[in-house]
């Protein structure tokens, strides 16, 4: 398989290089130059985008993580057969699927038909992550995955839990994606202004879901369909 790796926390962020240690140091990284977490399906045309060739096999993007997915189909690697995002640092659970640049790089790979894989880790209560852990852990799910039939028009969506340090080994559960939406919480400010403050850890959770599977301790695996199949 010819591998894509991408993320939306910057070229140079560990988690990315925990994905690739993920696969063996295989695959073509094509990454955005910055920082692009909750860009969502972003994507630039009313400029130039700059590519830069850092190595053989990796290219640094002045763009968002579709701007990534679209060069590297079009012009840097067309016969790729796997599109691997992440792995992000903070769950893109649920409702967060809208709002992540880590799960809009492998939307877009849907809509050109290439499979695809986003890795997200939550962060509890802003414990460090623990990257070669969730590098093993990503490998697992990985390697079960891209033996899994993924019909055109669907990706999958992985977020890995956070338990204490003592966990090393953990469940892989193939679930649904929550539906509550995520607090709704505002402090006021002076002069009519307000200041986001919702909790991510108490966000509402529909029992079995990817944050109940995820919160609870496991590895939450989720396939999203973007269109309605024929039989």
């Amino acid at each position: 398989m010819t591998f894509i790796l991408t993320n939306d926390d910057g070229i140079d962020a560990p988690g990315l290089r925990a994905l690739q240690q993920a696969v063996g140091g295989q695959g073509i990284v094509v990454a955005p130059l910055q920082h692009h977490s909750g860009c969502s399906h972003q994507v630039t045309t009313a400029r130039p985008i700059r590519v830069e060739q850092r190595s053989d096999y990796e290219y640094a993007v002045d763009g968002t993580p579709v701007d990534c997915i679209r060069i590297a189909l079009s012009q840097i690697c067309p016969d790729a057969t796997l599109v691997l995002s992440g792995i992000n640092a903070g769950g893109n659970l649920g409702a967060d699927i809208h709002i992540s640049g880590t799960v809009a790089a492998v939307r877009e790979a849907a809509l050109y038909r290439v499979p695809g894989i986003a890795i997200s880790h939550y962060i509890h209560q802003r414990r460090v992550i623990d990257w070669q852990r969730a590098a093993n852990w990503a490998s697992l799910v990985i390697d079960k995955l891209r033996h899994q039939s993924s019909p055109a028009g669907r990706f999958w969506n992985v977020n890995l839990p956070h338990p204490d340090g003592s966990v090393t080994e953990v469940d892989i559960v193939f679930c649904s994606l929550c539906t509550q939406p995520l607090p709704a919480v505002y402090q006021a400010l002076e002069s009519g202004t307000l200041k986001y403050a919702g909790e991510y850890g108490k966000r509402a959770r529909d029992p079995g879901s990817d944050v109940d599977v995820c919160f609870s301790g496991n590895i939450a695996v989720t396939q999203v369909q973007l269109w309605n199949h024929r039989e």
